[in-house]
């Protein structure tokens, strides 16, 4: 595996640690100013998530046709 590829896939477990704590306030019993900021950072770490799996798979090596 490519270290590239080593490090992005690193950067994603990373993001879903971040993103699982997010989850668990917005779980949580609701306090508005809380939960919104949650959801706000649950959000736009999924974005990055979703980035960091395209990457991922551009990584992955593309057979070539005959």
């Amino acid at each position: 595996m490519s270290e590239r590829l080593e490090t992005l896939k690193k950067a994603r477990d990373r993001m879903i640690e971040d993103r699982d704590a997010h989850a668990k306030v917005l779980a949580a019993p609701f306090v508005r100013d809380t939960a919104k900021r949650a959801r706000n950072k649950f959000v736009e770490i999924q974005a990055l998530i979703d980035a960091l799996d395209r990457a991922i798979r551009g990584e992955s090596p593309v057979p070539i046709k005959n």
